[in-house]
């Protein structure tokens, strides 16, 4: 028996001297989904009904043939899901039919992602009905495909647009596709100087349909499953879209909600994010405004978008607080679930200065749990190493709070995904390590490289040069090294330009006289305000990969 939800388990073949232990176990009614003779040591419905009877638990026939799940059968099991007490223990041969029953009775009820790792969770692969759950529990009347191209890409952010423009450069005239449902497209990597004073908001922010090459169909809608085997995405509404090639790349998902009261306080009561377009101008407000007090920064569980964002905002803030002689009343404290301040030890020691200059307190292990913003107060739970889980309440007057991160629904249902929910690719080529017509760059793949859009420009040349070659009939040509940069803006002019790659090897773009990256230098900071920005929406979104040539792969 395994349970689908609290309101639903579902199980193979049950016999009657079963159903004791499962009214034991709270469950209230049965549906027999297996219809009867189907197998030779198969109780009969009437045993198991009268059984059920005895124990005064609700129970339905409902049998389906194997292979066969009408859209009315689905109805008529929605039916029973509404009016049987609850919770309903539903069986068949294995439970599939049953899973399968639930997952199309529940399609206009739930978004697709929550059916599809729900039924997985309990272990029924619904991946083969996909298309009907997207269709609201219904057969699609036209199974053909409503659209196909050469390259199919799901994600316009800064991966999908660069590697589009990228795969234009060296074949002009392949047919390809961007999904994706936003109207404007962000440079994220902007917000950090917004909530540092430096940046207006307005300035990180173009339409959509201005970035999408031109030539390059752009399909405004969201993904709601992959179908690899078939070569299809299926879209919300049930349109599939066939390939040739895919390239994935929508970005992460911002889990807001996994701390609670959190979604009810941003942008008021003290509590900011850098992390949100809308919220960047309150972070600056709050620091301007703020006269004494005290201030948290969190950081929560690896990984999120740039490491090192959580404490850029902490080092601006206390920047401005040291220039404007504040400092000396505000508690800086910086909470961090992980256990070190940054992830390669050589940039430590100069970040370590700042800690020291901005007198901030660094807690390791500590992850934001709860937010009360009315009341000022914040709890974190503390894993310390060799020591009890315990939570501790701290009151702020200002909070940063950096949001938990995850793939995208879609995707860590989908068959893409690893069992940690990433699309699973070779870290070097960036082909999907099972679907030979499937690449991911960007934040969605499970590569052991920072997820920055740093990292999205190297990678884009790397999947266009791939894709090409495999249309040409030839393996890959370009190799990936990890390659991510994070500009560390420790105080407003000058920055620590991390650059490195897998494993923590340092990767410098240019020489030591010029920009010592371990060093907090303002040539460093004069490119993350001046060149980079206009490097991002003229050449990266654009192909043209000044500093971003992909590296050939090596014959050895």
């Amino acid at each position: 028996m395994k349970a689908i939800n609290s309101q639903i388990s579902v199980a193979p073949q049950i016999r009657p001297e079963d159903l004791a232990d499962y009214a034991q176990q709270g469950f209230r009614s049965v549906i027999c989904n297996r219809p009867d003779g189907e197998g030779a040591d198969q109780p009969v419905f009437e045993e198991i009904e009268a059984a059920a009877k005895r124990l005064g638990l609700e129970v339905r026939y409902l049998p389906i043939v194997a292979g066969k799940v009408r859209d009315a059968d689905a109805d008529a099991f929605g039916e029973l899901m509404d009016t049987l007490p609850k919770p309903v223990l539903a069986y068949c041969r294995t439970g599939t039919r049953s899973a399968t029953l639930w997952s199309l009775s529940q399609a206009d009820k739930q978004p697709l992602s929550d059916i599809l790792a729900q039924s997985r969770a309990a272990g029924y692969d619904m991946s083969g009905v996909v298309r009907r759950i997207a269709n609201g529990g219904r057969t699609p009347t036209e199974t053909a495909e409503d659209a196909r191209f050469d390259v199919v890409i799901v994600g316009g952010g800064a991966a999908g647009i660069s590697v589009a423009s990228s795969l234009l450069s060296r074949n002009s005239d392949l047919d390809i596709a961007i999904i994706d449902p936003a109207d404007v497209h962000y440079y994220q990597p902007g917000w950090t100087m917004v909530g540092g004073g430096i940046f207006e908001a307005a300035d990180t922010a173009k339409t959509m349909g201005s970035l999408i090459p031109r030539g390059v169909h752009w399909i405004r809608s969201a993904v709601a499953a992959f179908e690899p085997k078939d070569n299809a995405v299926i879209l919300d509404g049930c349109r599939v879209v066939k390939y040739d090639r895919l390239v994935v790349c929508p970005g992460l998902k911002l889990d807001w909600h996994r701390v609670e009261g959190l979604v009810d306080t941003l942008g008021k009561n003290g509590v900011t994010s850098n992390y949100r377009y809308d919220l960047a101008p309150y972070t600056w407000e709050l620091v301007q405004n703020m006269r004494e007090g005290r201030a948290l920064f969190t950081q929560p569980p690896m990984p999120i978008k740039c490491a090192g964002a959580p404490q850029k905002a902490m080092y601006l803030s206390g920047d401005h607080w040291l220039r404007s002689g504040r400092l000396d009343k505000i508690d800086i404290q910086f909470m961090n679930a992980g256990g070190v301040l940054f992830g390669v030890k050589d940039y430590v020691p100069a970040l370590m200065e700042y800690v020291k200059r901005y007198d901030a307190d660094l807690n390791y292990f500590h992850n934001l749990v709860s937010i009360d913003g009315p009341a000022r107060k914040a709890v974190f739970e503390v894993k310390e190493p060799d020591k009890d889980v315990r939570r501790i309440e701290t009151e702020f007057d200002m909070i940063h709070v950096t949001p938990p991160q995850t793939a995208p629904d879609f995707i860590r249902v989908s068959p893409l995904a690893d069992a940690a929910g990433w699309v699973d690719v070779d870290q070097a080529t960036l082909r999907h390590a099972t679907y030979d017509n499937v690449w991911s760059l960007g934040d969605v793949m499970n590569a052991p490289n920072a997820k920055t859009a740093a990292a999205a420009r190297k990678q884009a040349p790397v999947v266009a040069a791939n894709i090409v070659s495999d249309i040409r009939g030839h393996s890959a040509t370009a190799q990936y090294d990890g390659y991510g940069s994070c500009p560390l803006t420790v105080e407003r002019g000058k920055i620590v330009l991390a650059e490195f790659g897998y494993g923590g090897t340092l990767l410098p773009s240019f020489p030591r006289w010029l920009v010592d990256g371990t060093r907090p230098t303002r040539t460093a900071w004069l490119l993350k305000e001046r060149i980079l920005p206009p490097v991002y929406w003229r050449a990266m979104l654009r192909g043209k990969e000044w500093l971003a040539k992909p590296e050939k792969v090596s014959a050895a």
